[in-house]
């Protein structure tokens, strides 16, 4: 049965991205759509390998592993932190190649090297939209250039939902075929436990106890929950070993409810992160590396609403003073993608990837010195996080 309230989000994302409703499909969380669409790839055309990278989240390379693929990982370029299409290699064994738009960052001329890349495979091009919910890289005629699409409304997200996520499918996909079979299998997703919905309902309430709490009880607690199944958490342990905590399912129809009274305010949200990014870079262009992506569009007055703006330090050991300077000024500077596979993983060997491999330089250079800085304040606090970094890394 279709939570109610379905439609109104579907509607709503295929508004803002001039697309279908019925294009759009609900899930629990968007790992497990990922999951679904990687099953029915490997159910269509055999198991094979998925081109990703490591300056990512495990639970992005989880959903690979888990529906029978070989995780295989591309260096980022610079500019864009996503799979640098220059450097990208790909044979008959490649089933699916990942954009991920790192922190928002959606970047034209990357959309179009993967395409031309998966086209030239035979590939899936597989859109990570997890940062930028309802935002898809375009041709310059306006269409898409993925064949699937991936949005999260989960933890630290565009949204303030927490739980819930969305897979569109492109209805001109190519392999016809293959474009049913995902639909089938997404439509056919059986809805959320109640069990998970209603860990979903308490998590907020479960955290904001747990953050008040001295950490030296907060964390052993937390993890005691989490053994007992009683907090479902961000990442859970099993996640950092290749596996995934549950079935793929719709959400529930609370869920949904949260995510229809949240689109609304998506507008001016990403009005107030684009601001925040303009801060940002009005103010460290010239004494910290932004990504060039991020700074040419500032020049050409088009930033995008990122969820957080990276930058980064000089060398690993200036990234943590760094992060240790902001902390101290009561700023919730971000970690993410440090370690590679975020939060760190059990046996890289396990997801493909082999620390020190001269083949992801580019992507261990920027793992080593990335901050990321908040874009969910206001202008006046972006400025003056963004004094706080120019004076310590000025200093």
């Amino acid at each position: 049965m279709t939570p109610h309230g379905t439609t109104d989000v579907t509607r709503e994302l295929a508004r803002r991205t001039g697309t279908q409703p019925g294009d759009w499909f609900l899930v629990h969380k968007a790992r497990y759509g990922m999951e679904v669409v990687l099953r029915a790839l490997a159910e269509h055309r055999g198991p094979g390998e998925v081109v990703t990278q490591i300056l990512t989240c495990a639970t992005a390379v989880d959903p690979i592993l888990v529906a029978g693929h070989a995780a295989v990982h591309a260096d980022v370029a610079p500019a864009s932190l996503a799979i640098d299409p220059a450097r990208l290699v790909v044979g008959e064994r490649t089933r699916a190649i990942v954009l991920q738009h790192t922190f928002g960052v959606i970047d034209a001329a990357t959309a179009r090297g993967l395409r031309d890349a998966a086209d030239d495979a035979g590939a899936l091009l597989l859109e990570d939209s997890a940062h930028c919910v309802g935002r898809l890289a375009r041709r310059p005629d306006g269409r898409p250039y993925t064949d699937v699409s991936v949005h999260s409304f989960g933890v630290e997200k565009m949204l303030p939902t927490r739980f819930g996520g969305a897979v569109w499918v492109a209805p001109d996909m190519a392999d016809a075929a293959l474009r049913d079979l995902v639909r089938a299998r997404l439509a056919e997703l059986p809805a959320v436990s109640r069990r998970l919905d209603l860990l979903a309902r308490v998590y907020r309430t479960q955290n904001r106890v747990l953050n008040r709490l001295p950490r030296r009880v907060s964390r052993p607690l937390r993890s005691g929950l989490v053994r007992a199944g009683l907090l479902d958490p961000a990442i859970a342990p099993v996640e950092m070993r290749g596996a995934l905590p549950y079935r793929p399912s719709a959400p529930s129809g609370w869920m949904v409810a949260q995510v229809a009274a949240a689109l609304p305010a998506l507008d001016v949200d990403e009005a107030q992160r684009a601001a925040c990014v303009t801060a940002y870079v009005d103010v460290l262009a010239d004494v910290v590396e932004i990504p060039a992506t991020i700074v040419d569009a500032a020049s050409r007055a088009e930033l995008q609403p990122l969820l957080r703006l990276p930058v980064l330090a000089r060398d690993e050991d200036a990234a943590e003073r760094l992060l240790a300077t902001l902390t101290s000024a009561h700023v919730h500077a971000g970690r993410w993608y440090r370690p590679a596979l975020f939060p760190g993983v059990d046996d890289p060997a396990v997801y493909g990837y082999t620390p020190g491999d001269p083949r992801l330089a580019v992507s261990e250079d920027a793992v080593a010195r990335l901050v990321n800085l908040p874009t969910n304040v206001t202008v006046e606090r972006a400025r003056e996080i963004a004094d706080v970094v120019r004076r310590a890394v000025s200093g």
